[in-house]
């Protein structure tokens, strides 16, 4: 292999030195420059040395795959660690060169380094997909007689000098995912979760781009760490830059304890995998590049995703044969094709308190097990899916009481009432494998929506008496994966308490993430807004609720519950024995809809305007461009009597379009005495580059409300 290689696919290129002595130097990462010859190609990675600054190494300095003080990179290391305190300062070199191949779609280029002197070894390997998507995952062994320590193990790759602003995301319990902006400035920006899941908190994608960069518009650079325990990820900008490849860093990676993971001679450790994706366009194609991605995965569901109802909001605990079984008849009637039993089946619980992780069903709650709620369920053409939160139990539960030992440290602070179970150990693995599947087989479970409510903290593993977060990350993955190998076509939801666990790791072992435990729309609004980076809309569940959110006691209509709930995977969840006849009408329409244009929302581009915090304009464009379905959501009052008018983004500027309004998605009030005439007939005719362009006037709604407008081709 040459030394210069250059990656390329969808309008992205990686550009890397790979003549060593060190790993391969990173030079490039973004626009695609285009065909270079060999010529071009050695000509531009000589071009690209940087030179020599007064007061610095006397010799131009590389920034490889993973940087570190030998390479002359004083930020955050590639690789760190040591042998009880020695060899600190990793000095890898080019152990055989570089090898690019092709796997399916993807270009792979996997290269190996070593230090021979602290007796390491390395493997890199980055994967750029056909959607432009770059994935990379190093793997260190221990090559020596004595144990290494490891400290971390980071992906980094540079960003250039234009990439001056950065946005994450942070949040809370029923209000993940909120968006936060600041200049990239020099010195380190980190996000760090030692909470042992994901968080609420979690940013999802660090992403850095050109100033002013929103969903439509701007450079936009981002990195997301595919990994469900503690994690980092991180911007970084030095004065002396980051060699050839820019002023500045993103990284991403798993957030060790210390002595968390201790290489025993032999042993290899490997980073989950860091995602990086770049766009020339905005926010709205780097996330496409990560959805594209997702959907080519051969185990991404295929079949039409089933409209829900589960049964926590329209019952919680009280749990009765006679009210469920009239729920899911209602619920069939309405239209709903999948029907869950929430929290309250098992053990002792009748509340928050008691019974957690005793998985046995309650035979006072249900003297003939649950087979005849499922088979009633299957009766009516409907899924029978069951709730569990295999991972934590109740301090007042018989398998606590039977086994303290198997607590993942019993003097962690309560949370919840409730502790963590040590997954990773193997007694208490094979009793949740057991007895989760002897549920699943006896009902006839279809669906799990697998619950996760509290954070790790002080987790100490039982048998290793070393921090556990990692093994218990790692046993959690094994755990799904082998029910859903003992139960072929069983589908998982991972929830944690709402979104606190939503990446790209836990979406490798389960089907659906819940998007947040609150179902007030104009909460889910913008959520869903920002967790739509990363997920595309039928992994996302989102439910109808009660008129009156359990969350946050506001009262919202039906029509902007409907339509929030649509771009997702769709689902219900209040109690439709209670509904009036006109909600259960409207309910009803909403529901057919929903099986209409699921194809589509399931399928096409996710495309968001960039307004006034009053609104929002979002929508799914079909890939061929040809249909297009957008809700343009008034969230508060505007100070404009006239509010402008409405540019419909990912259109073909060259087709004629139908514009539709489709109440049965969600009906609004208006507050204009006259309507604007396009909406009052409501339809419209235009081409994509006027209703890209030149737009059509808003319609004029009350506050909490939406209008659904379904665009298709001539």
């Amino acid at each position: 292999m040459t030394s210069p290689i250059l990656l390329r696919s969808a309008g992205v290129a990686l550009l890397l030195d790979a003549g060593g002595p060190q790993l391969p130097r990173v030079l490039h990462w973004g626009p695609d420059p285009g065909d270079l010859d060999d010529d071009a190609l050695g000509r531009l990675v000589a071009d690209l040395q940087p030179g020599v600054a007064r007061s610095a190494f006397d010799e131009p300095w590389p920034f490889p795959l993973l940087p570190g003080q030998v390479d002359g990179w004083t930020g955050r290391t590639g690789l760190s660690g040591s042998r009880d305190g020695l060899a600190p300062y990793p000095n890898l070199e080019l152990a055989e060169p570089a090898e690019v191949h092709t796997d399916g779609a993807a270009q792979a280029l996997t290269v190996r380094g070593m230090d021979r002197e602290a007796e390491l070894e390395v493997g890199c390997e980055l994967r750029l997909e056909e959607s432009g998507l770059l994935r990379v995952r190093h793997t260190v062994t221990n090559t020596g007689d004595g144990i290494y320590a490891l400290d971390g193990l980071t992906a980094l790759l540079p960003v250039p000098d234009r990439a001056g602003e950065l946005l994450d995301l942070t949040g809370r319990w029923c209000r993940e995912h909120s968006p936060q902006r600041q200049p990239f400035t020099y010195g380190t920006h980190a996000r760090e979760s030692r909470r042992g899941r994901t968080g609420h908190d979690a940013t999802l994608l660090l992403v850095a781009g050109t100033p002013g960069f929103g969903f439509r518009s701007g450079e936009v650079w981002a990195v997301h760490t595919a990994w469900s325990g503690n994690h980092l990820h991180l911007a970084e900008r030095l004065p002396e830059g980051a060699g050839a490849g820019g002023s500045g860093i993103l990284a991403g990676g798993e957030l060790l304890l210390p002595g968390e993971v201790r290489l025993e001679p032999g042993e290899s450790y490997a980073t989950p995998w860091i995602f990086f994706t770049y766009s020339a366009d905005g926010l709205d194609a780097a996330s496409a590049r990560l959805h594209q991605w997702l959907r080519a995965r051969p185990q991404h569901p295929r079949s039409p995703r089933p409209l829900v109802l589960n049964t926590w909001e329209a019952v919680y605990f009280d749990h009765d044969l006679e009210t469920l079984t009239r729920l899911a008849e209602q619920a069939a009637r309405v239209g709903v094709e999948r029907f869950v039993l929430d929290d309250g089946w098992f053990g002792a619980r009748r509340d928050d308190d008691r019974g957690l992780g005793d998985w046995w069903v309650a035979p006072d709650v249900w003297p003939q097990g649950l087979r005849p709620l499922a088979d009633r369920v299957r009766a009516l053409g409907m899924d029978f899916g069951l709730w569990f939160e295999p991972e934590m139990a109740n301090p007042d539960s018989d398998v606590v009481r039977e086994h303290p030992d198997w607590v993942l440290t019993p003097s962690a602070r309560s949370w919840r009432q409730q502790v963590v179970l040590d997954v990773a150990n193997p007694d208490a693995y094979a009793y949740l494998l057991e007895s989760i599947s002897g549920v699943v087989d006896e009902a006839g479970v279809a669906y799990i929506k697998w619950d996760h409510n509290r954070d790790l903290h002080v987790a100490v593993g039982t048998l290793s008496g070393r921090a556990g977060v990692h093994e218990q990350t790692a046993a959690v993955y094994r755990l799904l994966d082998e029910l859903r190998a003992r139960h072929p076509g069983l589908e998982i939801e991972s929830c944690s308490s709402g979104g606190a666990r939503i990446d790209l790791g836990i979406l490798e072992h389960t089907d659906r993430i819940w998007g947040s435990d609150t179902n007030d729309p104009l909460e889910r609004q913008l959520i869903q807004r920002w967790e739509g980076l990363l997920v595309p809309p039928e992994l996302v569940g989102s439910h109808v609720g009660d008129t009156v959110s359990h969350t946050t006691h506001r009262a919202s209509s039906l029509g902007l519950r409907t339509a929030t709930a649509l771009f997702a995977h769709a689902g219900l969840e209040l109690d439709v024995t209670k509904c009036t006849d006109d909600e259960l009408a409207a309910l009803t329409a909403w529901a057919g809809f929903y099986k209409e244009m699921r194809g589509l929302l399931h399928s096409g581009d996710v495309v968001r305007a960039d307004l006034p915090d009053d609104a929002l304009l979002h929508g799914v464009v079909s890939r061929d461009r040809r249909e297009a379905l957008y809700a343009f959501v008034r969230l508060t009052t505007s100070a404009q009597e006239q509010t402008g008018r409405l540019l419909l983004p990912g259109l073909d500027p060259g087709l004629e379009y139908d514009v539709v309004h489709r109440p049965e998605a969600g009906a609004a009030t208006a507050v204009e005495k006259s309507p604007t005439p396009w909406f009052e007939r409501g339809a419209a005719r235009a081409s994509g580059a006027v209703l890209g362009r030149v737009g059509l006037p808003t319609p004029r709604l009350d506050p909490a409300q939406a209008v659904v407008l379904h665009v298709r081709a001539l």
